[in-house]
């Protein structure tokens, strides 16, 4: 099956470069709400047959011009949200930013065992993560599954056979970026392209936003 996921929208928290990884989270900038509404327009030609989104506002928030334009419900996945930041949770000092960063691609880099400061592990994550991509897998041919950041880069990359873990950490992914990969969760998966752009394109890109979830480790 054709997978593409795509992170939400930008949020007030995106603007300002903050931990914001808490139930039920923020809602959309006008910026974000433009960036959804260019999805449908974006993937015309995408036979997409079911939509997934997580449980937080910003991704329904997303999913919801595409699942309108194609007649569509949002399937909502319990373990599709973003990757909780712990004690970190509401910071945007660099040193807190960095714990979370460095934290997340150790998982991605397969040391599962470090633990977010005050939060889960990488195991916890890959766990719930992956369960729903295999629903999203079982039920669909090409599935758009509305995610975050640091989630859809830590488990594509880790995930996908055809490219490094490190690869997510060169390769920016900016609100309602587009990662597509093709295969299935008994087969493993490769990764088909990592446009890191909004799907609307260049005109809907926040260069001034401080924007860490979405930015290679070396921006």
């Amino acid at each position: 099956m054709r997978l593409l996921l795509i992170r939400h929208g930008q949020t007030p928290a995106n603007v300002l470069g903050r931990l914001d990884t808490a139930r039920p989270g923020p809602g959309l900038t006008d910026l974000g709400t433009r960036q959804a509404a260019a999805i449908p327009e974006a993937l015309r030609f995408e036979s997409i047959d079911a939509v997934y989104a997580s449980a937080l506002v910003r991704t329904q928030l997303t999913a919801g011009p595409l699942a309108l334009d194609r007649s569509l419900d949002i399937r909502v996945g319990d373990g599709l949200h973003e990757i909780e930041a712990g004690s970190l949770e509401g910071r945007s000092d660099q040193t807190a930013v960095h714990a979370y960063m460095k934290t997340v691609f150790a998982w991605g880099a397969g040391d599962l065992d470090v633990e977010m400061p005050g939060g889960p592990n990488g195991q916890a994550f890959f766990d719930r993560f992956d369960a729903d991509i295999a629903v999203a897998a079982a039920s669909a041919h090409t599935a758009a599954v509305f995610s975050h950041g640091a989630a859809i880069r830590v488990w594509a990359a880790a995930r996908a056979t055809n490219v490094p873990p490190k690869f997510a950490g060169l390769h920016d992914l900016d609100n309602t970026g587009v990662v597509e990969l093709s295969g299935s969760p008994e087969d493993g998966w490769t990764l088909i392209s990592w446009a890191g752009v909004p799907l609307g394109g260049m005109p809907l890109v926040d260069a001034d936003a401080a924007d860490p979830t979405g930015e290679a480790l070396d921006a």
